[in-house]
């Protein structure tokens, strides 16, 4: 600053003016901050106070942020928003089947009788009785699977015979799971229901032999024949013996049943290239029969002059011969 006559007023320089202005402009700046500051701490605090005052379901501010969070899960299940980086060496599940198998609409039962080959009353009863002995343990790695969808897979993979391959991925698990799966649900069903395996007596017996016998076969006990069971190419052993005549790789398994296609008798093992009178004169069933030690009945003379040797018939299919 720079002074001058006695009558004559002192001036600022150029640079003191604009040290000046820059001075002033920060505090306005800063006081302009300062309000904003506090004026956004008050709706904060007015904010929260309405938050704790109002009820859940009050307010649109509650109504859009739940809206936001509800589309935030959509686009989580969706698959939008991945919850995690995917593994490319871990095959993708889809659970298709046993997500389908889990529904409860009009279409229930006609669904698990297209897929199981039964009722959902029936697979119920079957799950709750051997849900004991299907038990998984809980482990740091996974989930354990659940009893009923132990024993679903399992009944799924006998009833359509599809490859291990395919069926494990309709119930989102893996192929070694299947098998083990197959193999526990197989020795539940020995353990819970193995005396149901049993040759019908006194009047049972009496029913399925009438019943029989008003169809055209007098002292016929039951109906036998082979089915086969699809495999995975044997390893180890000769693979042409189990190539059957479609082609595939399969075991025999030869089932009895009665008049109600209650099984009776179960024989398996040998290869698919067996055919079933051969299947039938190595079982013990043929055995017993011959001896005389399974069942018993009176001479009787049938309407094309056949004569029974006293020995309840077992009727066969076209495969095989009806004993005598």
């Amino acid at each position: 600053m720079e002074g001058g006559g006695e009558g004559r007023c002192d001036v600022l320089m150029p640079g003191e003016l604009q040290a000046v202005a820059t001075a002033v402009s920060t505090i306005v700046l800063r006081c302009q901050q300062e309000r904003e500051l506090g004026r956004l701490k008050e709706q904060l605090r007015a904010r929260r106070r309405r938050t704790l005052t109002e009820g859940p379901d009050d307010g649109a501010e509650y109504v859009v942020t739940s809206e936001a969070v509800v589309h935030l899960c959509y686009a989580l299940g969706c698959g939008v928003i991945s919850c995690a980086a995917p593994r490319w060496w871990v095959k993708r599940r889809t659970g298709g089947t046993w997500e389908d198998l889990r529904q409860c609409d009009d279409a229930t039962d006609n669904y698990f009788r297209d897929k199981l080959r039964m009722s959902p009353r029936v697979v119920r009863e079957i799950a709750e009785a051997c849900a004991p002995h299907l038990q998984r343990r809980v482990t740091f790695y996974r989930e354990p699977l659940q009893p009923d969808q132990i024993m679903a897979y399992a009944l799924y993979r006998w009833a359509t015979r599809e490859t291990y391959e395919s069926s494990t991925c309709n119930f989102g698990i893996g192929r070694a799971s299947g098998l083990v799966a197959v193999h526990d649900v197989t020795v539940a069903l020995l353990r819970v229901f193995g005396e149901k395996t049993a040759w019908p007596t006194e009047v049972r017996k009496l029913v399925v032999l009438r019943a029989f016998g008003d169809k055209g076969f007098p002292n016929c006990h039951d109906c036998i024949d082979c089915t086969h069971i699809y495999v995975d190419k044997s390893v180890n052993t000769p693979s042409e013996n189990y190539y059957d005549r479609k082609r595939r790789f399969s075991i025999v398994a030869q089932v009895v049943v009665d008049l109600d296609f209650r099984v009776l008798d179960v024989h398996m093992g040998y290869p698919g290239s067996c055919h079933d009178i051969r299947v039938l004169q190595l079982s013990s069933l043929s055995q017993c029969a011959e001896e005389g030690s399974l069942f018993r009945g009176p001479p009787v003379t049938m309407s094309f002059v056949v004569k029974t040797n006293g020995v309840d018939r077992y009727k066969g299919s076209e495969g095989m011969p009806s004993k005598p």
